[in-house]
């Protein structure tokens, strides 16, 4: 990924945070994704007054990833904090986003959290799941 890259995921993620659905938490999150293909796809949290019915940002951009025909994925950006607010701190993904992101991705591959512009967080989806399950689990 390059650098013009990098900063369009960075603002993207932002961006769709700003359109999240959250009557009820207040908490908006927005996620941004990188193709191989150079393709961006964003998705932010939806939540239902059935909370389980709801979806995190980051599987709502991975699905729509996944709908349009893509699955290899070379980057994620996750922003998120309260509704109409600066965040104060990081926000990381869920553990069930997570083990998403694992069914697409490897490793190594690289998520940026996104506090504002300037301060982001890189990590690679081991250092957030390093015990994923898959089929050598079973």
């Amino acid at each position: 990924m390059d650098q013009q890259q990098y900063r369009k995921l960075i603002h993207l993620a932002i961006q769709a945070r700003e359109r999240a659905y959250v009557p009820y938490s207040d908490f908006s999150v927005g996620a941004a994704l990188l193709t191989d293909h150079g393709q961006f796809f964003t998705g932010c949290n939806i939540e239902n007054k059935s909370y389980p019915a709801g979806l995190c940002a980051e599987r709502v951009t991975m699905f729509s990833a996944v709908a349009a025909g893509y699955r290899t994925f070379e980057a994620l950006a996750v922003s998120g904090w309260k509704r109409g607010r600066e965040p104060e701190n990081f926000c990381m993904p869920c553990g069930m986003c997570l083990q998403v992101i694992s069914e697409f991705c490897g490793p190594e591959f690289d998520i940026y959290i996104v506090k504002n512009e300037e301060e982001v967080r890189h990590l690679k989806l081991k250092d957030l799941l390093p015990y994923v399950f898959d089929s050598l689990d079973r």
